[in-house]
């Protein structure tokens, strides 16, 4: 099956199936059926260029197949089942054939050898994605929408004009390693930038995931930044102005996440935070730091999938994922919550949860190479980490106050697909061995050190002392109903008021301007009206001599200029 063709059009092929059937369980069941097969595929696939084909005199490669494509593609595939497992109940069929689209093309993209390819399954991506955004029906959703699906297809089109620039410059499109300092690379940089939610590039990620439905969340959370990080992996590595993007997006996300009410935005910040890890360990580029970049991807697919998923299960019983108006609900779901705080411990890198050994590889890396400073700030953004979701979330939405409300516990299929991430979240952190296997390079690596351990439980515990003095002092940011500024603001609210402020005097000039003129006009009509106007004095009787008089005067001097010129 494989050599007939490409993994990715197994999804798409699902994604076509649907329609056909009558909706109910058959269809549902076709969502986790193809992630599986997909699954085994992959594990299956050896390596090299596997689908080579010829196209307008391009040679375009769809299955690439070598280490660090392999795990980004088994991370998808597990986040496309568990996704769907989540959202078994959902009997939407735009949500399902776009989560199939989805899913398809960005493991269709991380197999792609060369930037064409890349380009196509990159704005699949775009397209398939945004109708998990529209599928929540309402005008928010729908003007959301239209400002993600902007951004994501300006993505693309700078992916594809660097990608005929970086033809032109070296009569190659193969996907590999490349170097800043041209013009196709920068636009292909800036394209992975985009899509990885760079600092002032990141708003359409807190814009959009939040304004998603329940499982549609879930399942935007997993893709299309995790593609932007593989990406960047695979031709960027190396490139030291990544470190210090990197270090900047660990950071700025924080304190937003710290006073945001609504807790899927404060996840949507920790997800811009946790990629901020990612792109530090693309700038480092050794070995041991591309293994912690992937390696970090997959388990923070898992633990953000898990947080989405609790959070959302609290917004599908209770309708409202606001801090301020929840609490108390750890009385009437209880595994909802128990599985939120294994997330919250796998995202704060608990001992024994995933996050403990995928994080510490791009920390020891950072130091390893001597970036110290930036090794101080990935500690630092760890411990806002812990702040914002390994206690925030779990704290306001079960425990900060009784809010009164007594929802029931979440759906079956909710919790099954909680408890299987969760299962995999604890498996990862307690055996991180299989996981080391499929990595990129030979992990030569012990997470758990005496070292490491005591050194990461300190961090922990300082951080709950502080945000324990901090609550009990009152001085924490308390939840309230708020809209929190980003940079967004600038060109969503600022710039269109500045633009419409100089459309306005603008216009102001050009009447004034116009009504001036136009008194200038009438004036000067008026007065050869007055000389030539049926009672005017070119319109008198005039008596030949005089007209004999004035042809002899025009005749002469028309003779003078002759004779002069």
């Amino acid at each position: 099956m494989i050599d007939m063709f490409p993994v990715a059009f197994l999804f798409f092929l699902g994604a076509a199936v649907l329609p056909i059937l009558k909706n109910g369980n058959l269809r549902a069941a076709i969502l986790l059926v193809v992630p599986v097969i997909a699954l085994l595929s992959v594990w299956s696939l050896p390596e090299g260029n596997l689908w080579t084909v010829s196209f307008l005199g391009f040679d375009l490669d769809f299955v690439r197949v070598d280490k660090l494509s392999r795990i980004f593609a088994l991370i998808f595939c597990i986040a496309a089942f568990l996704g769907n497992l989540y959202a078994w109940h959902v009997r939407d069929l735009i949500q399902q054939v776009a989560a199939l689209l989805y899913a398809g093309s960005a493991i269709g993209a991380v197999f792609a050898g060369d930037l064409l390819t890349l380009f196509l399954y990159w704005e699949g991506t775009a397209i398939a994605s945004v109708f998990l955004i529209w599928a929540r029906r309402t005008q928010g959703a729908y003007h959301t929408g239209m400002r993600y699906l902007i951004v994501q297809i300006s993505s693309g089109v700078i992916l594809l004009a660097g990608a005929a620039v970086f033809y032109h410059e070296t009569g190659s499109l193969v996907f590999e390693q490349m170097t800043l300092g041209s013009l196709g690379t920068w636009l292909i940089f800036i394209a992975f930038g985009i899509k990885c939610a760079f600092p002032l590039l990141h708003n359409w990620l807190q814009d959009s995931y939040p304004a998603a439905t329940i499982t549609g969340t879930v399942i935007l959370s997993s893709f299309t930044t995790k593609l932007a990080v593989y990406s960047l992996a695979r031709g960027f590595a190396g490139t030291e102005m990544l470190i210090y993007i990197g270090a900047i997006m660990t950071l700025f996300p924080i304190f937003y996440a710290v006073i945001e009410n609504d807790l899927r935005r404060v996840l949507a910040y920790s997800l811009n935070n946790q990629l901020g890890f990612m792109v530090v360990g693309v700038g480092v580029g050794t070995e041991l730091a591309l293994n912690g970049t992937a390696a970090h991807a997959f388990a923070h697919i898992l633990y953000k999938s898990l947080l989405f998923m609790s959070i959302g299960a609290v917004l599908f019983r209770t309708g409202t994922a606001k801090g301020s108006e929840l609490g108390g609900l750890y009385k009437t779901m209880p595994l909802t919550m128990i599985f939120c705080v294994i997330g919250a411990a796998s995202i704060s890198a608990f001992p024994l949860f995933s996050g403990f050994v995928t994080k510490s590889l791009i920390l020891s890396a950072s130091a390893k190479e001597g970036y110290y400073v930036v090794w101080g700030i990935l500690l630092f953004a760890s411990a806002g980490v812990f702040h914002h979701s390994g206690i925030k979330i779990p704290y306001f939405a079960f425990f900060a106050h009784d809010s009164g409300l007594r929802p029931k516990e979440a759906p079956k299929n909710m919790l099954w697909a909680m408890g299987m991430t969760s299962f995999l979240c604890i498996a990862v952190g307690v055996y991180p061995d299989p996981l080391y296997a499929l990595l990129p390079y030979e992990v030569k690596y012990v997470s758990y050190t005496t070292e490491h351990v005591v050194t990461q439980l300190q961090l922990l515990f300082f951080s709950a002392l502080a945000f324990t003095v901090l609550m009990r002092t009152g001085i924490y940011p308390p939840e309230l109903r708020s809209v929190n500024l980003d940079s967004d603001w600038t060109y969503r609210k600022f710039l269109p008021r500045v633009v419409m402020n100089i459309a306005g005097l603008m216009n102001r000039i050009w009447m004034a301007q116009t009504s001036f003129w136009t008194q200038k006009l009438e004036t000067i009509v008026r007065q050869l009206y007055r000389s030539h106007g049926p009672e005017g004095r070119i319109a008198r009787v005039w008596p030949t001599g005089a007209m004999v008089l004035w042809i002899s005067v025009f005749l002469g001097a028309t003779l003078i200029v002759n004779y002069l010129s």
